[in-house]
């Protein structure tokens, strides 16, 4: 399991799991409880590399948001 820190929105962790280029587990910690877990659900089972191209850049306070610190922590994981 691995575990990003989230920068700049209400979340504050997102864990993640990916398997064979696949989400195969994602949970946002903290933020708008709704959207995260929706978020998290629509994600599990998608190509990630894909799935951070899609988020990436989306912002919502500032310059971020959530699906962008998805997008980040994608991208962290495969570093």
């Amino acid at each position: 399991m691995y575990t990003y820190k989230t920068k700049g929105t209400c979340s504050t962790a997102i864990d993640l799991e990916i398997r064979d280029g696949v989400i195969s587990y994602c949970k946002i910690h903290n933020g708008c409880r709704g959207n995260t877990q929706g978020l998290a659900a629509m994600v599990i089972g998608r190509n990630a590399l894909e799935v951070a191209d899609r988020l990436e850049g989306i912002p919502c306070r500032g310059n971020t948001s959530c699906p962008d610190q998805l997008a980040k922590a994608i991208r962290s994981y495969h570093d």
